[in-house]
Formats: C-alpha cells, sequence, structure tokens
C-alpha cells in the first residue's frame, strides 16, 4: 500500500495521486507539487489515504510545500499573463490562417513553460506558430490537440437524460467508451441515441459495462434456438438485468424464458 493524496491542478480537471511527503494535507489546502511538465499549483480534493500500488499508472510525483501567499499571487499573476498571452496567440493565428480553435492558455507555476490548447479536426502543423510564440515569451511553448470530449467538458451544457454533463459535473478521467458497450447493453445503435452532445459515444455506456458483461455471460444470442415448455421457439429479444429471453414459439406467440444458470 501506498500512502497518497488526491491533488487537482485546476477547477475542472482530473484529480491526480502525489505523495504528500512530510505534509499532513486537509481537503481544499493549496500546494505546490513537481509534475511531468514543471511546478504546478494545486488544490488538494482528497486527503491523504492509502491505495494499493498497482492502481498508479506511474511512478508518484511529491508534494513541494503547502503554498504561501506569495505563491498565491504569483499563481494569480500566472493566470492574468497566459489570458493575454491566449488573446495574442489567437490573433498571430488568424494572420496565418491556421486552422485550430484555441481553448485556453496556462503557464506552468515556475513559467519554464506557457502550454497552448487547441481544437482541430486535423493535424496542424504548428511549427511557425511556436517559433513566434516563443520570442514573444521567451519560453518553451507547448502546443496540445485536444479531442472534442475535452471541449465538451471546457463549455458544459445538458446531456440527453436532463442533467449537466458528467465530464464537466464530476468525471475526472475521460476514458475510453467503445460501441461494444452499447452492443452489450443491447442498445439501439442509432447515433442520436448513444451519443453526447460532443458527437463521441456516451460517457455514461460505460458505468454498467461490468454489470451487463457479467450477466451477459452464457446468454444465448437473438437468433438462436431454445427449448421451452410450449416446445422449440427462436430468441428474438434479450432482457439482460432480468436474465430472460423474448423467444417466438410457432402457435404460441411471444413468451419470456429464464436463462439457465452457466455450467
Amino acid at each position: 500500500m501506498k500512502d497518497v493524496v488526491g491533488i487537482t491542478l485546476n477547477d475542472n480537471g482530473r484529480v491526480y495521486y502525489f505523495d504528500p511527503n512530510k505534509y499532513k494535507l486537509k481537503k481544499n489546502v493549496t500546494v505546490i507539487v513537481e509534475t511531468d511538465q514543471g511546478q504546478q499549483f494545486g488544490r488538494v480534493v482528497q486527503e491523504q489515504h492509502e491505495i494499493n500500488e498497482k492502481e498508479l499508472r506511474s511512478p508518484l510525483k511529491k508534494v513541494i510545500r503547502i503554498s504561501s501567499k506569495e505563491d498565491y499571487h504569483k499563481y494569480i499573476k500566472n493566470q492574468k499573463d497566459a489570458k493575454e498571452a491566449l488573446k495574442r496567440c489567437k490573433k498571430i493565428v488568424e494572420k496565418k490562417k491556421l486552422e485550430m480553435k484555441l481553448l485556453d492558455a496556462s503557464y506552468t507555476f515556475d513559467r519554464d513553460k506557457l502550454i497552448f490548447r487547441f481544437l482541430s479536426d486535423n493535424r496542424v502543423d504548428f511549427r511557425e506558430l511556436a517559433k513566434e510564440l516563443a520570442n514573444i515569451y521567451k519560453v518553451r511553448i507547448e502546443l496540445r490537440q485536444v479531442g472534442v470530449r475535452d471541449k465538451a467538458k471546457e463549455v458544459g451544457g445538458c446531456g440527453p437524460c436532463g442533467q449537466k454533463l458528467c465530464c464537466s459535473r464530476f468525471l475526472k478521467d475521460l476514458d475510453a467508451v467503445s460501441i461494444n458497450m452499447a452492443k452489450n447493453q443491447n442498445l439501439s445503435l442509432n447515433p442520436s441515441k448513444i451519443n453526447g452532445v460532443c458527437g463521441r459515444l456516451l460517457c455514461c455506456l460505460k458505468y454498467e459495462d461490468s454489470e451487463y458483461k457479467e450477466c451477459r455471460k452464457c446468454m444465448l444470442k437473438i437468433g438462436d434456438k431454445i427449448k421451452t415448455e410450449y416446445g422449440e421457439g427462436e430468441i428474438i429479444g434479450l432482457e439482460i438485468l432480468k436474465q430472460q429471453y423474448k423467444v417466438i414459439v410457432p402457435d404460441h406467440g411471444i413468451i419470456m424464458v429464464d436463462k439457465e444458470p452457466c455450467k
């Protein structure tokens, strides 16, 4: 087991695990942490707890220190300067007629790097843009292309369920969602039914996928033949969670048949 503390690096961002180092960190305490991108300002959202080391996707980085007033003021200045840099970058993008939509900009806490995130349907050659920005700001420039799911997370909105989008409300990790999840749940593959406002598969398809996989074990498929008390029939539908088949039997119409236990 490993002691970790959950920290987010922005208001709507993912939760990352860090080594709390020597600190006892309470929720909402702000800290300076070391990341692969350099030093970052973060906020504690999960107090210190133990997790299995197998759950860690990469080696833990450490909390450097609890932030001071000076750190906070520097963080606010970084945010303000990043907003100005975003405005300037947008003008350069328009001048160069690049097919990219800038979403945001951010400095690492130590101002070692200035990161721009953008949306584009195609690959963009931004080498000249990066050079021009580097000459202006005298820091390392990173231009990071993100997907439409990230855009939906930033903008927000309401899903087909009528609730605020999961990605902007509570989802921290936008895990992969596959069409097989919709098939496992016996859903219509109509894009208007299984796609979210971002145009990608609904994130909520993942929520019950493991349960459906378990329930589908040993179940026959639509079109298979099955013996019933009224004779042999053909399966025309599945009630996966109820563990039942919808079967059409000659001279008896449609009946429901319970699935036999797995052998």
